[in-house]
């Protein structure tokens, strides 16, 4: 086995420490076996420029969150899988396509809208399955009373590469809060 170069070791450990975030967070939710078999995969795997790979990931956050501002559920369904699980802190796990897009045109389509937060992108690779994706996203209520109300939470998403083609297969959204105005 090769010995890893410093930026590998620090991309190795920043991805561990994210993953032991997400157990830690999720108290069991994530199978301690699905954690060891990413960490194994991990070993004596070259990890390719991350440039290029945040640059993916930044442009399907981009196309999804287009989607998800203009109530595209079309387009929204073509960037799931269909077991996607989405993890949210105020209304717990939702499993599925047809779950994540009814609830999106419920309680999104007209009331809510989000942006990434400047600064706050995190792209780490996932050797043999695709990225994982962090950061911190604003959500504005425009058409509402309080339209000028501000929320913020932080998200991971995992983004499966599969023959070329980028899906969304897992969120955990948390931490929200209201912003001070």
């Amino acid at each position: 086995m090769r010995p890893y170069s410093n930026s590998v070791k620090l991309e190795l450990v920043i991805f561990y420490e994210v993953l032991m975030k997400l157990v830690l967070m999720l108290r069991g939710v994530v199978p301690v076996l699905f954690l060891v078999a990413i960490l194994a995969s991990c070993q004596g795997q070259s990890m390719p420029s991350a440039v290029p790979l945040q640059e993916a990931i930044a442009a399907q956050d981009k196309a999804l969150f287009d989607a998800y501002n203009t109530c595209d559920l079309v387009k929204l369904g073509t960037m799931v899988t269909d077991d996607l699980e989405f993890y949210h802190d105020k209304t717990g796990l939702a499993v599925g396509k047809q779950v994540f897009l009814d609830s999106i045109k419920q309680n999104i389509c007209g009331k809510v809208t989000r942006e990434l937060v400047p600064g706050t992108l995190e792209v780490h690779e996932l050797a043999h399955y695709g990225a994982v994706e962090i950061g911190v996203h604003r959500f504005h209520h425009p058409g509402q009373k309080d339209h000028d109300v501000l929320g913020e939470g932080k998200f991971v998403m995992l983004w499966q590469n599969k023959d070329g083609m980028w899906k969304l297969t897992r969120v955990i959204s948390y931490d929200h809060a209201t912003l001070p105005k």
